[in-house]
């Protein structure tokens, strides 16, 4: 082989192992959690029976928080908006409040100004690409999972928190997005949300557990 074909060989080797690496992260994630779901909704009649109401409550009140942080974490992307767009204008860019200001959601450009903006307008935006899914999730889970659907929103709200502020702190490296460990928790919080409302639907669905 050439070196050319090595290099290629062993490029397709590495993409293989990281898309096993995934995959595997992925099964690992939903199946702890349907286990985790299972043995609650097995052998925990009793917790719920005594206090199902208000662990119930657990998993909208987070999903409610978080929405009300998301709705701040808006207003740290205006005044980074401000910022940046008078940085650039100081630094003599052209153009500044066509490329920086409303209605324009991110910067254009690939300034060093622009960057950084785009990564915290990112940090926010990045936000409804999965709150739903994981607010309807989470919902439809707690109706038969709430101890499991509790954790696994908090798991998402802790790590959404620390990818926003990752994001916001790249000063225009994206690739630096995953700086606080507990970011990735917003990944398994999602995956849970996902498996245990899709569970919770199933059991509903199958007479197991009554609505009403």
């Amino acid at each position: 082989l050439t070196d050319c074909g090595k290099t290629r060989i062993l490029f397709s080797s590495l993409k293989h192992s990281l898309v096993t690496m995934s995959l595997r992260s992925i099964a690992l994630v939903m199946g702890g959690t349907a286990i985790g779901g299972y043995v609650e909704f097995s052998r925990g009649s009793t917790i719920r029976e005594s206090h199902g109401a208000q662990i119930t409550a657990i998993t909208p009140a987070i999903l409610l928080g978080c929405g009300f942080w998301s709705l701040f974490h808006g207003f740290t992307v205006g005044r980074a908006r401000a910022k940046f767009a008078e940085m650039a204008r100081k630094d003599g860019e052209k153009d500044v409040d066509e490329r920086y200001l409303l209605p324009n959601l991110y910067a254009q450009g690939t300034s060093k100004y622009a960057r950084a903006f785009n990564c915290v307008q990112r940090s926010h935006q990045h936000i409804f690409e999965t709150f739903t899914t994981v607010a309807v999730g989470g919902l439809t889970g707690a109706v038969v999972f709430p101890i499991c659907s509790a954790l696994s929103t908090l798991m998402y709200t802790v790590g959404r928190y620390y990818l926003s502020r990752g994001y916001v702190e790249t000063e225009g490296d994206a690739s630096k997005r995953y700086k606080y460990p507990l970011a990735k928790f917003m990944w398994f919080g999602l995956l849970g949300n996902i498996t245990l409302g899709t569970m919770s639907c199933f059991i509903v669905a199958s007479g197991k557990k009554k609505l009403i």
